[in-house]
C-alpha cells in the first residue's frame, strides 16, 4: 500500500502539513514502522540532538533510526508546547511519529499548521518579531551559587575562567555558536536568586519560506521555549518535575534577536493563536503521523500511565525535487496570468 501510494501520500503531506495513518498492523513494531517509511521513500537522517546524545533510541541500540519521544513518567505532567524540530542549524525536513503503546489517559500527539499561525497572529507582533529576530536560551547551568560565598576579588576572575571553559566545551559539541552569559535566578527556579550560566543560540527569523512551495510559515518555538508560557501552564498541569540533572539543564527561554525581553502581551497573543490552531491526535498502537517539519508544529499533551511513542527524522524524500519544480512552474503560470 505505502509503496503503491507513496507519491499521493507525500503530496498530501505537502498540501495538508501532516497525514495520520490509523488501523495498520504493520507499524505496531519498529521493524514494520521502518518498512513503512522506507516504502514511502523517506530519507532518514540523524536526530537533531545527536551531537549531544540527548535522546535515546527505542530499541536501545546505538545507530538505531527510531528515537524515543518524551515518554518518561517523570515528565508526564509536562505539556510539551508546540514547536518545529531544530537545534541550531539542524532542521529535519520531515518526521514520522509512531505509537507503540498509548498512555492510559491523555498523551495525545499535537499538531498545528504553521501557515495558519502566520495568518492568524497579530500583524504588529509578527512585524516586531521579524524586524528584531528571535533568539533562544537553550541551556541553563544552575550550579554556581557557591561563588557568592567567595571573596569578591576572587569572584570576577573565577567566573571568567568558568565561562571560558564551559563555552569551549559546549561549542565543541554543537554545530552552531553558543553565547554564554552570567545571570541570577533563571527560568528553573522560584527560589532566591542563584548564579547560573545561560547559553543562547544565534538570532534567527521567526518566519521562513517553505523550501518546496515558497509559502511563508511560522517557524518559531516560543510556545515550547518561553519560560513565561511554561510557568503559566503550571497553574493548569502542576509544577514541572525535575528528577534528573538533564531536565534542569535543558531549561529554555526566548528573547528578541537583540536580547530584549518579549512583552507579556505579545506572548499572550502567540499563546492564544497557537492554542486555537492545535489539533489533538489520539493515537493507538500502530498509528503514525507523517509531517512536514517546516509546515507542521508538534507537541504532546500531559498523560497518566505508560506511554511509548517513537520518532524517525528525514532529511527529505524521493520525489521532493520534482515537487519543488512543479511548485515553481505553477508560480510562473500564476504570475503570467
Amino acid at each position: 500500500y505505502f509503496r503503491d501510494n507513496a507519491s499521493e501520500i507525500k503530496s498530501k503531506m505537502e498540501d495538508c502539513a501532516a497525514v495520520v495513518f490509523r488501523g495498520f498492523d504493520l507499524m505496531k513494531s519498529q521493524e514494520g514502522f521502518q518498512a513503512m517509511y522506507e516504502a514511502l521513500g523517506m530519507k532518514v537522517c540523524l536526530d537533531p540532538l545527536h551531537s549531544v546524545s540527548a535522546r535515546p533510541t527505542v530499541d536501545g541500540k546505538k545507530g538505531s533510526p527510531v528515537y524515543e519521544a518524551v515518554n518518561k513518567e517523570s515528565r508526564k505532567n509536562f505539556f510539551i508546547g508546540m514547536h518545529n524540530e531544530f537545534v541550531g542549524t539542524r532542521a529535519p525536513r520531515a518526521a514520522a511519529f509512531v505509537c507503540f503503546k498509548a498512555a492510559e489517559t491523555g498523551g495525545e500527539f499535537l499538531v498545528a499548521d504553521g501557515r495558519a499561525m502566520f495568518r492568524d497572529l497579530n500583524p504588529d507582533v509578527v512585524e516586531r518579531l521579524y524586524e528584531r529576530g528571535i533568539r533562544y536560551s537553550v541551556m541553563e547551568l544552575p550550579f554556581f551559587g557557591w561563588i557568592d560565598g567567595l571573596p569578591e576579588p576572587v569572584q570576577g576572575p573565577l567566573m571568567a575562567g568558568i565561562k571560558g571553559l564551559a563555552s569551549a566545551a559546549i561549542n565543541a559539541k554543537v554545530d552552531f555558536n553558543v553565547d554564554l552569559r552570567w545571570g541570577e535566578g533563571g527560568a528553573y527556579t522560584d527560589e532566591e536568586e542563584v548564579k547560573f550560566l545561560q547559553a543562547r543560540a544565534p538570532s534567527q527569523p521567526p518566519i521562513v519560506l517553505h523550501p518546496v512551495t515558497g509559502e511563508p510559515t511560522w517557524f518559531c518555538n516560543v510556545h515550547s521555549h518561553s519560560s513565561k508560557l511554561r510557568k503559566d501552564r503550571e497553574s493548569v498541569y502542576g509544577a514541572e518535575r525535575f528528577e534528573d540533572g538533564a531536565s534542569r539543564i535543558n531549561k529554555s527561554d526566548m528573547f528578541f534577536g537583540d536580547d530584549g525581553d518579549i512583552s507579556d502581551e505579545d506572548l499572550k497573543n502567540m499563546d492564544e493563536v497557537t492554542m486555537k490552531n492545535i489539533k489533538y491526535v489520539k493515537m493507538s498502537e500502530g498509528d503514525v503521523v507523517l509531517l512536514d517539519n517546516y509546515k507542521c508544529m508538534h507537541g504532546r499533551n500531559v498523560f497518566d500511565g505508560t506511554r511509548k511513542h517513537g520518532v524517525a527524522w528525514f532529511e527529505g524524500w524521493e520525489g521532493e525535487e520534482e515537487m519543488k519544480a512543479d511548485a515553481m512552474k505553477a508560480k510562473k503560470e500564476v504570475s503570467l496570468v
